[in-house]
């Protein structure tokens, strides 16, 4: 039996901690004494998305995009700072008080109070009824600090420098805190939602209740989507779009060729060509795999099992993972190919 090494062979760490220790008379900074963010929860072993952070934007989404059209702060943004704040939802405060935002009373605060250790003991912070008043709570101090005049001026979808924007007015003394909402925004693609209005998240929302597949009907073929082919239409592509290593992925069909699909998908011919390697004699079978972004350095498994016929270029298509990369973990010279399983002894 012969397997292609799918994944850096150097050992990592599958597990990294976080401590966000923030500074700032909003927010919270630490709660019961520091707030962790385990990134098993939110950015796990390599080729894994969190399932925790897909089911928050799944559930918050359009929460955020109805707050860009009122408060003119990008989705992508508001969504970020959920994630991190309240550990995609599985923080106590978020769980118990339904305040994703860390947001402490306040002098003005009539409404329900809950009490943490922070920067002094039995801090006071805000409790809601619902996540969504917590969400317009954070719009609401955003768009009327002067501090952040600034930020209103950016472009709408300008979530890098509203990032940085953030961590400058004194938002979070974290030196990383932009970068942590940056890295987010990307590896979800929550940028996506700068650019949709509340009726097509809504009407996303409704197609997906309505067509969700009963466990019975899932396909199980490698080629098709399965449960752990997370959907992310919303993210502006076509419904036949799914994604596998995190990255947006369709299944060729009979009569597609890249310039169809470069079409179809709104994407540079030229790119799609990269991202697929076709310039390197690759083409297009139905039924397989055919990449929108470029494919990840790392599988989603460890290892790949060599069947006969395949080539590096067959499993790179297959697993989603950069030939280069393939050749570079398996200390094999660019061109080489796999021995054919029929001549393993």
């Amino acid at each position: 039996m012969l397997r292609i090494i799918l994944v850096d062979p150097q050992p990592f760490t599958e597990v990294i901690l976080i401590v966000i220790n923030r500074n700032t008379n909003y927010g919270m900074k630490k709660v019961c004494t520091t707030f962790f963010i385990l990134l098993s929860t939110l950015a796990l072993s390599a080729g894994q998305p969190s399932q925790a952070v897909l089911d928050y934007i799944d559930q918050y989404k359009a929460i955020a995009v109805a707050e860009m059209v009122e408060y003119k702060i990008p989705a992508s943004i508001t969504m970020a700072q959920g994630i991190l704040e309240s550990g995609a939802g599985q923080s106590e405060l978020a769980k118990k008080s339904n305040n994703h935002f860390g947001i402490k009373c306040h002098t003005d605060w009539k409404g329900e109070k809950v009490y943490y250790d922070d920067d002094a003991k039995d801090e006071c912070f805000r409790k809601y009824d619902h996540v969504e008043d917590s969400y317009r709570d954070h719009s609401e101090f955003l768009s009327s600090k002067q501090r952040y005049a600034e930020l209103f001026k950016l472009d709408a979808d300008d979530y890098k420098g509203w990032a940085k924007g953030l961590k400058a007015a004194g938002y979070a003394t974290n030196p990383k805190y932009a970068d942590l909402l940056i890295n987010l925004i990307e590896e979800y693609e929550l940028q996506a939602l700068d650019k949709m209005s509340l009726a097509e998240v809504k009407k996303h929302n409704k197609k997906i209740e309505k067509e969700e597949p009963k466990e019975k009907d899932i396909p199980v073929n490698k080629n098709e989507k399965t449960k752990s082919d997370k959907n992310f239409t919303w993210g502006g592509y076509n419904e036949d779009v799914f994604y596998f290593n995190r990255i947006p992925t369709v299944t060729i069909q009979s009569g597609d060729s890249p310039e169809k699909l470069a079409e179809k998908h709104h994407k540079k011919l030229s790119l799609l060509k990269d991202y697929n390697d076709i310039e390197n004699g690759g083409t297009l079978t139905p039924g397989t795999k055919f990449y929108l972004q470029p494919k990840r350095k790392k599988g989603d498994t460890k290892f790949h099992t060599v069947k006969e016929g395949e080539t590096m270029w067959t499993i790179s298509r297959d697993e989603g993972v950069r030939m280069q990369q393939l050749y570079k973990y398996n200390k094999m010279q660019n061109g080489e190919e796999p021995v054919s399983v029929s001549k393993l002894i």
